[in-house]
């Protein structure tokens, strides 16, 4: 039976990562607990130096993102690894004072004093950060960018705020929900803003597709959110959504447009994954990944 904390939670790298920056955007997949896999590959990307001018995520590929971002080597792993059974973090009390499954005021303010986060480092405008959130008004997705937005961390407990189990977070008078919604993995951002080297970093297997939603299962959206049609409507056809981006994903990276990276074997780890030795070993999975092929990802980056 797996302890509430990873028993090898000592062995966690540490440290900043340098003041380098590296051209190119870095693409987050979410996945909640899952997003373990992309924090391993980016403490491994930190440890060697690849720092990248831009990072976008969704959900809780925006929440490692942060951390990345402020240039803070494991620290996303040893929350993770650390607090999943805490109930201020994932349970009863985070749902009593956020509305949803995930104690965003505990991430943001509760470890000021154990494990605090480099909001000074963060905000320095060398790099850009970017949480995506779904607008549950029109459906559709939106970036909301750090120095460029009332409130990046908001936005961020926007983009991780899971439908049907969280209460929708206001932004500007509007409310937004996750944004894997609407874009579960949002590469073509990237695109459009015209960077040339992207990496993308996905948690699940690359040959990983979701089976299409039942008519039942889609009516739930409909039910759930009837006063927001067009909200429902994304949700009823995300997963058709997400298969598409995965096969566009992989034609890019055979084209060279973009770096792809996804788990090396197959990882059966649920979204909310209590086993923390099962995401203990999914982190190690990821910086093991990142270490295998990082000759071929700064060859990518032009580095040397």
């Amino acid at each position: 039976m797996s302890g509430k904390i990873y028993s090898h939670i000592d062995k966690i790298p540490s440290g900043s990562a340098s003041r380098k920056v590296t051209e190119g955007c870095l693409v987050l997949e979410g996945g909640a607990f899952r997003g373990l896999y992309s924090q391993g590959f980016m403490d491994a990307m930190m440890k060697a130096g690849i720092n990248m001018q831009c990072t976008i995520g969704v959900s809780a590929g925006a929440m490692a993102g942060m951390n990345y971002v402020a240039g803070q080597i494991g620290r996303s792993a040893r929350v993770n690894l650390r607090y999943r059974h805490d109930s201020r973090y994932v349970g009863i009390q985070a749902v009593r004072h956020n509305k949803g499954l995930i104690g965003f005021d505990f991430v943001f303010d509760g470890l000021k004093e154990s494990d605090p986060f480099d909001g000074k480092r963060f905000f320095e405008p060398e790099r850009r950060f970017v949480a995506v959130a779904t607008n549950c008004l029109t459906g559709e997705t939106e970036y909301f960018e750090k120095g460029h937005c009332t409130n990046i961390f908001h936005a961020i407990r926007a983009s991780a705020s899971m439908p049907y189990i969280s209460k929708m977070v206001d932004i500007d008078g509007k409310p937004y929900l996750d944004g894997g919604c609407s874009c579960k993995i949002p590469y073509q951002w990237a695109i459009d803003q015209g960077f040339e080297k992207i990496v993308v970093i996905k948690t699940r297997h690359a040959d990983y597709r979701k089976n299409l939603k039942k008519a039942s299962e889609t009516s739930l959206a409909h039910r759930i959110y009837h006063t927001y049609p067009e909200f429902a409507h994304v949700l009823e056809q995300s997963d058709a959504a997400y298969n598409h981006q995965c096969d566009e994903l992989e034609q890019l990276a055979k084209e060279g447009r973009i770096y792809l990276v996804s788990p090396s074997v197959p990882m059966k780890i649920s979204r909310l994954e209590k086993d923390m030795e099962k995401l203990g070993h999914l982190y190690a999975r990821g910086y093991k990944d990142a270490k295998d092929q990082m000759e071929q990802l700064k060859a990518y980056l032009g580095m040397k």
